[in-house]
């Protein structure tokens, strides 16, 4: 029997069996497609086999990174959720696509990383929480820092150069985008239908962590929820394709025959990839305490000293079928 694909992904929380819209876009596309996944629910990205989430570990073509080139792998393997769509239709996929990624994913991205309401008080709260020890001090700061840069990437040069107006006018578009999306869903189980297509799945990775994140400063939120069809069809996928998860990163979720393994079957090189990560965040940690001047230096005879040996304990990674 052939090896299983294994998923690796950022954990679940907020209701959401993950957090990360990549990640649960995957994941869905996948319970969509009924592929037969191993999925690693990590709470860094450290523990991926390319050092980012998602990360799909095939047998045949290396690791996979990056989201789209997931989902095209798995349709190479006969898991196609658009296969019966039609013409017409392929070309409301593409449209929708772009939509969404030049209207919406930008504002969403704002509303998580940038807003400093909300990310002091929900998305950093959550990954320093669930990040382990002692990533989670520099990690979140990074990831801050890497999706401010993809911010100007998307908006460019003029958006630090009048913030408030470009926010308010990029908000306005991704209030209509959201209502467009509503008028297209309509009274329908589906985008297409009573089957669900990759359309869906990046709809709905996109509006869930949206509309069950706990957001402090929600005017985005507000407008989605006003919206009963779309709130109802996350719900309705959430039920159907993911009825037992319940967003706890370190929660048992019921696993199908023949996918647990231990630890040390999963990653023969797992301890040694923890204590680099132990390492190299101590050394991160006093890097800036010296830099800082918290710790300093005093020139002086010292004894020898004994080494002792470092102890931490670290979450344990989650296992789904």
């Amino acid at each position: 029997m052939a090896a299983p694909m294994e998923l690796f992904c950022w954990a679940g929380g907020w209701g959401l069996p993950s957090v990360d819209p990549d990640c649960l876009a995957v994941l869905t596309y996948a319970r969509f497609t009924g592929a037969p996944l191993k999925v690693h629910r990590v709470t860094s990205p450290w523990r991926s086999p390319s050092g980012h989430l998602p990360a799909l570990r095939t047998r045949d073509e290396g690791t996979i990174s990056k989201p789209q080139q997931i989902i095209t792998h798995l349709r190479k393997q006969k898991y196609n959720a658009d296969y019966d769509l039609s013409a017409t239709q392929s070309a409301d996929t593409l449209a929708f696509v772009s939509l969404l990624e030049e209207k919406l994913l930008p504002v969403l991205i704002h509303t998580f990383w940038v807003d400093a309401k909300n990310y002091v008080e929900h998305t950093r709260k959550w990954y320093a929480e669930t990040i382990p020890f002692p990533l989670n001090f520099f990690l979140p700061n990074a990831m801050h820092k890497r999706h401010l840069q993809r911010l100007q990437l998307i908006w460019g040069d003029d958006y630090m150069e009048d913030e408030e107006k470009l926010e308010k006018e990029l908000y306005r578009e991704a209030r209509e985008c959201l209502t467009l999306l509503s008028q297209r869903l309509g009274s329908q189980k589906f985008f297409f239908g009573d089957s669900p297509a990759s359309l869906d799945a990046l709809v709905f990775s996109r509006l869930a962590p949206l509309l069950k994140a706990k957001l402090p400063n929600g005017k985005l939120q507000q407008h989605l929820k006003s919206l009963q069809n779309l709130c109802n069809y996350c719900t309705s996928i959430l039920s159907l394709y993911f009825p037992w998860d319940g967003g706890d990163p370190l929660s048992a979720a019921p696993r199908a025959a023949g996918t647990d393994s231990t630890e040390a079957e999963e990653d023969p090189h797992k301890r040694r990839k923890q204590l680099l990560s132990v390492l190299v965040g101590l050394a991160a940690m006093l890097g800036y305490a010296f830099l800082s001047g918290i710790v300093s230096i005093q020139r002086g005879s010292v004894g020898p000293a004994g080494r002792q040996p470092i102890a931490m304990e670290e979450e344990e990674e989650e296992e789904e079928e």
